[in-house]
């Protein structure tokens, strides 16, 4: 296995849609939901909770979108849901920016390890909640469909630094 730095791997990492039928081993899906359980959050709330899927049928049934089809063939797919119910104010206002930070610290871990994955907004929060039996009290803040890359795909053109950078103001 090569390694690469961290900062190789953010700036190498691709959201993959095709993957092969390739179990991932157990120590490396631990090590990327630890890469998530030691994310930071809001005083230590960690207001977040994943589901990882494995089931064909409820990966098929999440892949009922438009652009989402992918999570059928994925080796797994985190639904990331964060606590918005009473409690610390800082729980409720930052429980979805724990929960993304997480789920991306998934994401890195993953590419380090050479497992790819794809961030995933096309779904349906009632759906996925009823199917999922998520409490009303959990906010569903994204799918993510993980797997051993079929596929390379390029760099996307990205704006410039300096139109998406100001210092000292706007």
């Amino acid at each position: 296995m090569m390694f690469m730095s961290l900062v190789d791997v953010i700036l190498s990492r691709r959201s993959i849609r095709r993957y092969e039928q390739k179990e991932i081993p157990k120590d490396v899906l631990d090590k990327i939901l630890e890469a998530g359980r030691q994310a930071p959050s809001a005083a230590n709330r960690q207001p977040w909770h994943f589901i990882v899927i494995t089931d064909y049928e409820i990966k098929k049934e999440l892949s009922k979108g438009l652009v989402n089809r992918h999570i059928k063939n994925s080796t797994f797919t985190v639904v990331g849901c964060a606590y918005t119910g009473l409690g610390h104010i800082g729980t409720r206002k930052w429980s979805i920016v724990g929960t993304s930070i997480a789920l991306q610290n998934m994401v890195i871990a993953a590419w380090a390890m050479g497992v790819g994955s794809c961030w995933i907004g096309d779904f349906r929060e009632n759906k996925v909640k009823q199917l999922l039996n998520i409490p009303d009290k959990w906010k569903v803040v994204a799918l993510i469909s993980f797997g051993h890359p079929a596929e390379k795909p390029e760099a996307k053109k990205r704006k410039r630094i300096k139109e998406i950078v100001g210092f000292n103001k706007f």
